[in-house]
């Protein structure tokens, strides 16, 4: 809708709004505002015109009017995108850094198990603790391994009374620690698919999502009773999905196709979900004389030929 760079402003907006003024012969100057600022500005009629991905809703009809649409879409999600499928993403989740952070999280704890089991038994039980050092605790590091798993091969067993507590602590903590270890394998496994279950609102549910607060993204996120991790913007939201922090963010399904266009390209995608239609449109002071005419120029290039072609130009080939 509007981009900024170096005080040069293009976009959907901006090219419209230029091609409406020229119908006119109107002249205008720029003022850049974040979008409550903008909103508050056309409230309280110190701009003629609002531009920007401006949602025309009931509560802020309530303070200005607005002009006829400039394109209808909604609230989109957007997730982590390019999953591979069959062995390969099992591959890659195999190979993933949260995986491998389980995995050197377990080596460490074994390694100190069998260590302290070493330390208490190699003097008075060197037959299955004894050698060198590193033959020692090697031996502790599989004496671990193997009472976590309950193999139970029996080539190696403390003796020492020490050697027994730890063997009996080691036990009953490995109910848990295989618990929470099956649970992070899946996990790792499955989040590619996670994002692929979201058919509907309701499956947001449980899942980490981001936005942007005051938006009416983050409105529609409140009136639903979702929990989300506030952004300072669209930019930083997609940031932190990129990152693996957030499963999912929420925003307008044209904002986020837009910079996942330029930015994100093939690591992200947006869903073919739509959660809540929304109408962008021109803001003008409640009672404008500039409405007719903006809503007539308006009108005439929306319903050109070309308008298609227009909307993909700007939001990307799927429409905006």
């Amino acid at each position: 809708f509007v981009v900024e760079d170096h005080g040069k402003y293009s976009g959907l907006a901006i090219d419209l709004w230029q091609e409406i003024a020229a119908d006119h012969d109107w002249t205008y100057v720029y003022k850049p505002y974040d979008l409550e600022g903008l909103l508050d500005a056309v409230g309280d009629s110190r701009v003629d015109v609002g531009i920007g991905a401006i949602t025309a809703t009931a509560a802020r009809e309530q303070r200005m009017d607005f002009s006829h649409p400039i394109t209808s879409s909604g609230l989109g999600v957007a997730v982590r995108g390019g999953q591979a499928a069959g062995w390969l993403a099992v591959l890659r989740a195999l190979t993933s850094a949260a995986f491998l952070e389980v995995i050197a999280t377990l080596a460490l704890l074994l390694l100190l198990v069998g260590f302290l089991v070493w330390l208490l038994e190699h003097q008075r039980n060197p037959e299955q603790f004894g050698g060198t050092r590193r033959q020692g605790i090697f031996s502790g590091f599989w004496w671990a391994m193997v009472t976590m798993t309950t193999v139970g091969y029996g080539d190696t067993a403390p003796r020492t009374v020490g050697g027994r507590i730890i063997g009996l602590v080691w036990m009953l903590a490995a109910l848990v620690i295989v618990s929470f270890f099956t649970a992070s394998i899946t996990s790792a496994l499955t989040v590619g698919k996670l994002t692929e279950q979201i058919r509907s609102a309701a499956d947001l549910g449980g899942m980490h999502i981001a936005s942007v607060p005051a938006s009416t993204s983050a409105t529609w996120l409140d009136r639903q009773q979702f929990s989300y991790s506030k952004a300072a913007d669209v930019d930083a939201a997609l940031a932190e999905l990129a990152a693996g922090r957030v499963d999912a963010v929420v925003y307008d399904a044209p904002l986020l196709r837009w910079d996942i266009r330029q930015h994100y390209h093939g690591k992200l995608k947006l869903l073919p979900l739509v959660l809540e239609r929304q109408d962008y449109a021109y803001a003008l002071p409640t009672g404008s004389r500039l409405r007719k005419p903006v809503d007539t120029s308006l009108l005439q290039r929306i319903n050109a030929p070309d308008w298609p072609e227009r909307l993909n130009k700007a939001f990307g080939e799927t429409g905006p």
